[in-house]
């Protein structure tokens, strides 16, 4: 295989004038897109990152947020046991006192019913007193009339 001299400087030539041109019209703006499409890829991947850094902070926000509902949460549920826990405490503590006024007022009634009715008795027996003493003065009997008297009447306060 022979090489011809002539058509290889005319190869080289061509070869050199097409290079030229390609660096002149074509290599610039072909490698200006090229940069232009790096910087926009670049751009993405700046912003995708800041994204995924957004997301995360927004994640852990939200987690420390959920967080803390769920403590202020169990703190209110607290709060109200605490709460209802006291007002047990108190409303049994007034029934208790309320049962214990009511107690001694019903004592004090009953002492008050029981010396008026003993005052009732005094005021029937010292009535009755004189009237037997009145009937037996009027009356001088023997011994045994006399219990039979008495008995009497004391038959007759029992049934009123």
């Amino acid at each position: 295989m022979d090489i011809v001299w002539s058509n290889f400087f005319i190869q080289l030539i061509a070869f050199g004038i097409l290079y030229w041109l390609l660096s002149r019209y074509a290599f610039g703006p072909l490698l200006s897109i090229m940069e232009q499409r790096k910087q926009f890829v670049k751009e993405q991947l700046e912003n995708a990152e800041n994204s995924r850094k957004q997301a995360e902070q927004q994640y852990e926000e939200q987690k420390s947020t959920l967080q803390q509902a769920r403590k202020d949460a169990y703190d209110i549920i607290e709060q109200a046991k605490q709460t209802s826990s006291k007002q047990a405490e108190e409303i049994v503590h007034a029934a208790k006192s309320e049962a214990t006024r009511l107690k001694d007022e019903a004592v004090k009634d009953i002492e008050s019913e029981k010396n008026k009715a003993i005052a009732a008795l005094r005021g029937q027996v010292s009535g009755m007193s004189v009237m037997i003493a009145s009937k037996i003065i009027e009356k001088q009997i023997d011994d045994k009339s006399q219990e039979q008297l008495v008995n009497q009447y004391l038959n007759e306060v029992g049934s009123k």
